[in-house]
């Protein structure tokens, strides 16, 4: 990947150097259930920062179902997806290291090579999967890529659904219950009825509303998107969605509060469909934006959510869910990549798309979300060790 000469880079004196935002890489897609969620938000992001003054050389990068790499034109439409790859995509290898980066490969007359890709800066808009729990965000770290959104650990906080839920519980912040679901795990001593969720998923895929524990435990052998793991936590019927979007660069920004709406009478739970099956994600889904809350209700999300942000290590713009009955509000769940990037919140303040996406990459590249450094490895362990063959004895 070709950088400019003060770009992000490994630094063996533990220093890291900035870039200026200007050649970026819009990244969708991936081997996900929210695969075709994905492919929206880069669309979008990708149509706002083309038409941004600030948005400079634009790419537009798709990560297939099966985990392979693609440049695609821009201008597409979800259309253009619908059959798989769309034309004119051209092959890319992502290759690792301190030089590492995308890599085209040119085929010419005579021979054949590998290119890098211009790019300085990644914005990510992959959601669940790979592309949101740490995986990719690891893989761009080895790469030296600045990219956008959550770190690598940021990333696997909200996607770990037991382990969010343990953060939270250690800061006092109020939560329900939320135990583990294993073959092997007694019941939780909080009583039914449960839901049942993927312990590392997000968007409402593979949630169930169960009676009773036996019932929660035959679920693992039925829902497929349990198998890596899955929580059960109490079903109270009287709670509702609550939710707002939050930022952290270049100053700690907290959007309007949204109410989701379910889509028909007796719906147990804010679902799949009910967040994202519309013309244009969670923007067109039924929502009360601003929502009709209590003052009480509103003061509470409104001091509850800088500290999860804080706790998690919010960067990009994370959309924090809450749950309440109306009077008390329970933290829920962190979306470190929010679905159209939650820009359908920012109404109060007022913040357009190219601008959220502006400061998205200013961040990215003004912070870095890792560096390494192997400073201190100055070989005087190594002049001491003695043999190997001595140490195995």
């Amino acid at each position: 990947m070709t950088r400019a000469p003060n770009s992000h880079r490994f630094d063996d004196r533990g220093s890291i150097g900035s870039a200026r935002p200007g050649r970026i890489g819009v990244v969708f897609g991936g081997p996900s259930p929210e695969h075709d969620v994905s492919i929206l938000t880069g669309l979008q992001a990708a149509r706002a920062l083309s038409s941004s003054s600030q948005a400079g050389f634009l790419r537009s990068l798709y990560w297939t179902k099966t985990g392979e790499w693609f440049e695609v034109p821009n201008g597409l439409e979800a259309s253009d997806y619908l059959g798989g790859l769309p034309k004119g995509a051209t092959p890319l290898r992502l290759a690792v290291g301190a030089d590492g980066g995308f890599l085209a490969k040119r085929s010419g007359r005579f021979s054949s090579k590998e290119e890098p890709l211009d790019i300085e800066v990644l914005l990510i808009c992959c959601h669940g999967g790979p592309g949101e729990d740490g995986s990719l965000q690891g893989l761009l770290d080895l790469c030296a890529i600045p990219y956008t959104g959550p770190s690598l650990p940021g990333a696997l906080l909200g996607m770990d659904k037991l382990a969010f839920s343990a953060l939270m519980a250690s800061a006092f912040l109020q939560m329900l219950p939320r135990a583990p679901l294993d073959a092997a795990l007694p019941a939780p001593e909080f009583a039914g009825p449960y839901i049942v969720k993927p312990r590392f998923g997000g968007s409402s895929i593979g949630i169930d509303v169960v009676s009773d524990y036996e019932s929660a435990r035959a679920r693992l052998g039925t829902n497929p998107h349990l198998r890596r793991g899955a929580v059960i936590e109490p079903y109270r019927p009287e709670l509702f969605d609550l939710q707002l979007a939050v930022r952290t660069y270049p100053e700690l920004q907290l959007s309007a509060i949204e109410r989701p709406l379910r889509s028909g009478e007796g719906r147990e739970i804010l679902d799949y469909a009910d967040k994202y099956v519309g013309s244009e994600g969670m923007t067109s889904a039924p929502h009360e934006l601003p929502a009709k809350v209590s003052e009480e209700v509103e003061a509470q999300i409104k001091k509850m959510a800088p500290e999860v942000a804080a706790l998690c290590g919010v960067r990009g713009v994370a959309r924090i869910d809450f749950l309440s009955d109306g009077e008390a509000v329970y933290v829920n769940e962190i979306n470190t990549i929010p679905g159209s990037l939650a820009r359908h919140l920012w109404i109060d303040p007022p913040l357009g798309f190219a601008a959220l996406l502006s400061d998205m990459v200013a961040e990215a590249v003004a912070r870095p979300a890792a560096s390494f450094s192997s400073a201190g490895a100055d070989g005087s362990v190594l002049r001491v060790a003695g043999s190997i063959g001595g140490k195995l004895a």
